[in-house]
C-alpha cells in the first residue's frame, strides 16, 4: 500500500520522481524564457533547505520572506518548508512598522529581502527586530545599505546562500530526503497574516496537512482537466493565500509554472508565455472588460454594430448550451462567424492557448464571465479564504454556473447557519490564529469555521455568496441590502472602477465612487479640460460628474427603489495599496475608504437626496 503523502516536501519529492526531465519552472531572462527541469528544481530546493539548516532552521523555526512574486520567493518557500521551518510571508507593499509587527509577532529569526528598496524599510526598524540572526538578499543592494545592517546579523546574497547549501549537501547528501521523510502532516508549514482591514493582522496557522489536503481536493475536482501538459503564468502575490496555493499546484499536476515579470508586464508576458491556465483576481478581468468596451465605444458605428451583433449571437448560443439545448445549424454557423469576426481577436490577446481562467479572491460579475466565454475564455470561479487554505468550492470545468462559486471540493463540508453565514469543515483549515486564542474560539466552533460570508445554495447545489456579514446594510426603514450586488453592477459601467455603497442605518443609499485615469485619458476635448492628467481635476470636472451620474442611473433602473443610489461622491485620489484603499490582492478596503471620506458621506446625508 502506497504511503500517504502528508507534507509539501513529500509531494515535492513524489513529483520530481514522476516528472524528472519535464520542464518545471520558467522565468524571464531579458526577453528570453529560461526553464529548469524538475530534477534541477530539486537541486535548488535541496541546496536552500540545507542552507536554512546551516542557518539554524530546525523544526518550527520561522523564516520571513519580504519580496515581490518571483521564482526565488517560491524556491525559498519550498526550501524553508522542506527544512521543517515555517514560512512567514510579508507583503512587499507593507511599511516598516507593518514589517516589524509581523516579524516580531511571528517570532521569526531569519529574513529574506528582495532588493535595496525593501531593505531600506527594514533598516528603519532593524533595531526593534528582536532575534534577527540572518538576512538573505535576493538582489544586489547598495553598499551604503549593506553597511547599515547590524554587525551581529549574518548576511548572504542568494548565490552565497545557495553555495552554503551545496557545501552542506556534499557533507550530508542523505539529510534532505531523510528530513522530509520524517515530517508529519501536523507540523506547521506557514503562518499567513491576513491583510487586516481593521486592527492588527491575524496570523493564520496552516499545517502541512492543510496544504496537502487542499491540493488533493483541487485534484479531485479538476484532475481530469488539468495535467502536466498545462502551463501557467504566475503573477499573483505569493504573500496572499491564492497566489501561494497556485505556486504549489505544479506539485499536484506536474505542469510548467512560468513567473511573470510583474503586473505591469502581464499583457506582454501572456503573448510570450502562451499559458493554458491563468489564475487571477476579478479586478484584472474587470480591467480587461473595461478596456475592450472602451475600444468598442471609440469605434465607428459599423464596428459597434458588428460587435453588438457578435456579442448577442454568441451569448444566445452559449445560453442554449448551458441549458442543455441544441443550437440549430443556422445558430451554429452564426456563432462561428461571430467568433471568427470579433471574439477570436480577444482570445488571441491572451496568447492563443488559454483553456481556463481561474478566478478567486473576490466575486466577479456574471456579465464579465459570459462576455469572456464568448471569446472561448472560460472563467472557473471558486471560493476560499486564508483560513480555508484558499479553495474550498469551485465550479467544475464541465459545468459552470455564473454567479455561483461552485460546489464543495474534496473533503469540504459546507452548511448555512440560521442567519445565512457560511460554515465550513475540512482538514484544509487553519489550526488556529497565532497567539490569539480568543479569535480562534470565535471563528472555530465544534470543528466548523465561521467564514463571515453570507450565502445560499442554488437548486443545482452550487454555493452563491451574497455578501460579507459585516458589510450587510440595514436601512433605517428596516430593509436588508447586500451592497456587493450593487457594487458589481456599478463596476460594469464604463467610468466606475471602485464603488463603495453606504447606507447602514440611513434612509437611503449613497456611494463613494473610485475612478481610474485611463477611463478618461482620451476625453480631454470632450470634457473641455486640458488638466485631466491631474487626478483631482478629473474627479471635480462637472462633465465627469454627469457621466458618473448617468452610469449610476443605468444601474438604478434595474434595482428596487430601496436599493437605488441616491447621492454619490467621486473620490479625488486613486485606489492603491499605498494609500490603503485596496489590499495587495486588489480588493477594496471599504472601512479605510469610508473613514477617509466620512466628512463627504455626512454631507451626502445632510442634503436632500435625488429620488
Amino acid at each position: 500500500m502506497t504511503k500517504k503523502l502528508e507534507t509539501v516536501g513529500q509531494l515535492f519529492l513524489d513529483r520530481v520522481h514522476k516528472s524528472s526531465f519535464h520542464q518545471a519552472v520558467g522565468h524571464f531572462d531579458g526577453s528570453q524564457i529560461r526553464y529548469i527541469t524538475y530534477r534541477d528544481y530539486k537541486k535548488v530546493i535541496q541546496s536552500l533547505a540545507m542552507a536554512f539548516k546551516e542557518a539554524g532552521v530546525i523544526s518550527g523555526q520561522k523564516v520571513a520572506i519580504l519580496s515581490n512574486t518571483r521564482k526565488e520567493w517560491h524556491y525559498c518557500d519550498l526550501g524553508i518548508m522542506t527544512a521543517r521551518g515555517v514560512t512567514i510571508p510579508i507583503y512587499h507593499t507593507y511599511t516598516g512598522e507593518e514589517i516589524k509587527y509581523i516579524f516580531k509577532h511571528s517570532d521569526s529569526k531569519i529574513l529574506v529581502v528582495e532588493n535595496d528598496e525593501l531593505l531600506k524599510k527594514v533598516l528603519k526598524v532593524q533595531g526593534e527586530l528582536d532575534g534577527l540572526t540572518h538576512m538573505i538578499l535576493l538582489d544586489q543592494v547598495s553598499t551604503s545599505s549593506r553597511e547599515q545592517i547590524k554587525s551581529d546579523i549574518t548576511v548572504y546574497t542568494f548565490d552565497e546562500f545557495l553555495k552554503l547549501g551545496d557545501q552542506a549537501s556534499e557533507k550530508d547528501p542523505e539529510f534532505f530526503q531523510n528530513n522530509i521523510k520524517a515530517q508529519t502532516g501536523d507540523e506547521v508549514a506557514s503562518i499567513i497574516y491576513t491583510s487586516g482591514t481593521t486592527g492588527e493582522p491575524k496570523g493564520v496557522v496552516i499545517t502541512h496537512e492543510g496544504f496537502t489536503v487542499m491540493l488533493e481536493n483541487v485534484r479531485q475536482i479538476f484532475g481530469g482537466s488539468l495535467n502536466e501538459k498545462d502551463r501557467t503564468l504566475t503573477w499573483l502575490p505569493l504573500s496572499h493565500v491564492f497566489g501561494r496555493c497556485e505556486s504549489m499546484f505544479n506539485l499536484m499536476f506536474g505542469w510548467e509554472m512560468v513567473f511573470s515579470r510583474g503586473i505591469d508586464h502581464l499583457i506582454d508576458d501572456l503573448a510570450e508565455v502562451k499559458p493554458t491556465i491563468l489564475m487571477s483576481v476579478p479586478r484584472i478581468f474587470e480591467k480587461i472588460y473595461a478596456k475592450i468596451m472602451d475600444q468598442v465605444e471609440a469605434g465607428s458605428p459599423v464596428k459597434k454594430a458588428i460587435f453588438k451583433w457578435a456579442d448577442k449571437t454568441l451569448t444566445h448560443y452559449h445560453d442554449k448550451l448551458s441549458r442543455d439545448l441544441s443550437p440549430s445549424p443556422v445558430e451554429v454557423l452564426q456563432a462561428k462567424a461571430a467568433y471568427n469576426l470579433v471574439f477570436k481577436k480577444i482570445y488571441n490577446r491572451f496568447g492563443g492557448r488559454v483553456r481556463y481562467f481561474i478566478s478567486g479572491g473576490a466575486p466577479i460579475a456574471v456579465e464579465i464571465i459570459k462576455f469572456l466565454k464568448n471569446a472561448n475564455l472560460i472563467i472557473i470561479e471558486g471560493y476560499g479564504l486564508t483560513e480555508t487554505v484558499a479553495p474550498c468550492t469551485a465550479n467544475p470545468t464541465e459545468k459552470q454556473i455564473p454567479g455561483t462559486v461552485g460546489i464543495p471540493i474534496g473533503d469540504v463540508e459546507i452548511k448555512i447557519a440560521d442567519d445565512g453565514e457560511i460554515l465550513i469543515k475540512s482538514k484544509a483549515l487553519l489550526r488556529e490564529y497565532y497567539k490569539n486564542p480568543e479569535a480562534t474560539a470565535e471563528s472555530i466552533k465544534e470543528g466548523w469555521f465561521y467564514s463571515g460570508d453570507i450565502g445560499e445554495f442554488t437548486p443545482e447545489g452550487h454555493l452563491k455568496i451574497t455578501d460579507r456579514k459585516k458589510d450587510l446594510i440595514i436601512t433605517s426603514g428596516g430593509k436588508n441590502i447586500a451592497p456587493q450586488k450593487i457594487e458589481n453592477m456599478l463596476k460594469l459601467q464604463r467610468h466606475i472602477s471602485h464603488p463603495v455603497i453606504i447606507g447602514d442605518r440611513q434612509k437611503y443609499l449613497t456611494a463613494l465612487i473610485g475612478i481610474e485615469k485611463e477611463s478618461f485619458a482620451q476625453m480631454e476635448e470632450e470634457l473641455g479640460d486640458k488638466t485631466l492628467g491631474d487626478f483631482k481635476a478629473i474627479a471635480t470636472n462637472a462633465k465627469v460628474h454627469d457621466l458618473i451620474e448617468s452610469d449610476i442611473a443605468n444601474v438604478n433602473k434595474d434595482l428596487a427603489s430601496f436599493e437605488t443610489v441616491k447621492n454619490f461622491y467621486i473620490v479625488p485620489e486613486e485606489f492603491t495599496v499605498d494609500n490603503g484603499f485596496v489590499t495587495p490582492s486588489l480588493k477594496v478596503r471599504k472601512k479605510n475608504v469610508i473613514k477617509a471620506y466620512q466628512g463627504e458621506i455626512d454631507k451626502m446625508y445632510s442634503v436632500p437626496s435625488k429620488s
